[in-house]
């Protein structure tokens, strides 16, 4: 147990064995034996309050929101639309409308490639990526270039695993419309100088769309500070329910963008001849929205909150450590990116078995991970692996699931060696 301060001066204790008690999965096992959970940059576990709160709107609350003018519709419209507020304060957005609710960070950036860059970008007009980036953050933008002819560039990134920003300032010009950046990779667990970034690319009158999938969950996130014109993120990784994802985008972007989907909900008008839009966030909303998913991720926000958000990062911090100085003690391992400010993921290959052989053995000591490329093909080129395995941290896990871990990793090398 640690006891530490936040940064608002309040005392919050964090208590990792009374946390572990919110997760109901812990309670069970898995292929007989206690399950130690190290797959959270995939998808995290959820505590009671969230699952409590999704059973009981469909027990007792639900309803459709915007439409109906009985009681409960309207109840749950104002819960519904409180999320907002939540998600504006947790990552500071200037206004509440800045906040588009998704389906996932996937679909959130395939909204701004659909929307933003189908209507202001050209041919010819330059996207930057970086080596790092997920599936999700490359293939929309190599659909867009098919479609319009814009063109891609990609920042470099060292052994370690951290962008190398002087080449990354080499690919800036006046053509550079957008940069489209991971702020921590799902793989190497790096952590990019988004802000400067920002800067840079703003300088030479790029937008910045941020991918914080994985930094939402271990990280401050605040997008004013950052100065990025589009921040996403998925409801899944934060501890709550899957199906629901955020877009932040600058309001006087969301004004200008045109609708990414058509339908109810998003609309002002409607004859046959004409539609008008509703105003924004809803234009991009057509639908009925995933209503619970979208309160369980609110809910999900003010459990971790309540928590103390500072007190779970340094503790996430001393379990990264613990891991990171146990793997490296493991004859023949070898770890995936040692960027000096990284966060919660350990990647590594072992050099006398396979990434899906290891995770499968592991699997046996009910010690859960993540085999194979972990949707960044371009990135293992770049590490010169075929796939590694990924051991990723969350708030519940514990110097007994690494002991757990390396434990059963020492059987993977005596069982090939």
């Amino acid at each position: 147990m640690m006891s530490l301060r936040t940064d608002e001066h309040e005392k919050h204790t964090f208590n990792v064995d009374k946390v572990r008690k919110d997760f109901p999965i812990f309670k069970e096992c898995m292929n007989g034996q206690p399950l130690v959970f190290l797959d959270t940059a995939a998808s995290a576990q959820k505590p009671n309050q969230v699952i409590d709160s999704i059973r009981d709107i469909y027990q007792t609350e639900y309803a459709n929101v915007h439409r109906g003018l009985y009681k409960i519709s309207e109840a749950l419209t104002a819960k519904y639309e409180g999320v907002r507020e939540i998600i504006s304060d947790y990552i500071n957005t200037e206004h509440t409308t800045e906040i588009v609710f998704t389906r996932n960070a996937t679909e959130s950036i395939n909204l701004v490639a659909r929307s933003f860059g189908t209507a202001f970008l050209k041919e010819n007009d330059e996207i930057i990526l970086s080596e790092l980036e997920h599936h999700a953050n490359i293939v929309p933008w190599q659909m867009l270039r098919d479609e319009i002819g814009v063109i891609i560039k990609v920042a470099p990134i060292n052994d370690e695993g951290e962008i190398i920003m002087y080449e990354f300032e080499k690919l800036l010009c006046n053509r550079t419309k957008l940069v489209a950046i991971s702020h921590m990779s799902n793989v190497l667990g790096s952590i990019l100088p988004v802000k400067e970034i920002t800067r840079l690319s703003q300088a030479v009158g790029a937008k910045v769309l941020i991918d914080g999938c994985q930094a939402i969950t271990h990280l401050p996130v605040d997008v004013q500070e950052i100065g990025c014109d589009f921040y996403v993120f998925s409801g899944h990784k934060l501890y709550g329910p899957s199906g629901v994802g955020v877009l932040y985008a600058r309001e006087e972007l969301l004004e200008i963008m045109p609708p990414f989907m058509g339908g109810g909900d998003m609309i002002s008008s409607v004859t046959f001849e004409e539609s008008t839009w509703a105003k924004i966030p809803h234009k991009f909303e057509a639908g009925t929205p995933a209503i619970v998913q979208v309160i369980g991720l609110g809910v999900a926000i003010e459990y971790l909150k309540s928590l103390g958000l500072e007190d779970i990062r340094k503790y996430e911090k001393t379990i990264l450590d613990y891991a990171t100085q146990k793997l490296l003690d493991i004859e023949g391992l070898r770890l995936i990116g040692t960027a000096e400010d990284k966060a919660s993921v350990l990647s590594f290959t072992l050099d006398f078995a396979h990434a899906h052989d290891i995770a499968t053995i592991i699997d046996s000591s009910g010690v859960a991970v993540r085999a194979g490329h972990h949707c960044a093909q371009p990135l293992m080129n770049r590490m010169n692996v075929a796939a590694t395995v990924r051991a990723s941290l969350g708030l519940y896990n514990t110097e007994e699931d690494i002991d757990r871990l390396v434990s059963s990793l020492h059987n993977v090398n005596e069982i090939f060696n």
